[in-house]
């Protein structure tokens, strides 16, 4: 099972920087960092409302489930 995070993604639809994002979500670019690069191991329902809000962008936009394959 893998979760792929997309917040690069989004973040280039939207063109914005990952520290123009933190500075507008109030979370460290370090943070946002460890949450882009997929190494993070939870995120915070109020952080992802955070990030949704100011990428106008749904959790599923950010967000995929990926099976692993066999």
């Amino acid at each position: 099972m893998a979760i792929i995070v997309n917040l690069d993604v989004m973040l280039a639809r939207r063109k914005m920087t990952l520290s123009e994002l933190s500075e507008r979500v109030d979370i460290s670019i370090v943070n946002l960092s460890v949450l882009k690069t997929g190494k993070a191991k939870a995120v915070r329902f109020s952080t992802l409302e955070s990030i949704c809000r100011v990428l106008e962008c749904q959790p599923g936009d950010i967000l995929e489930y990926r099976a692993d394959e066999e």
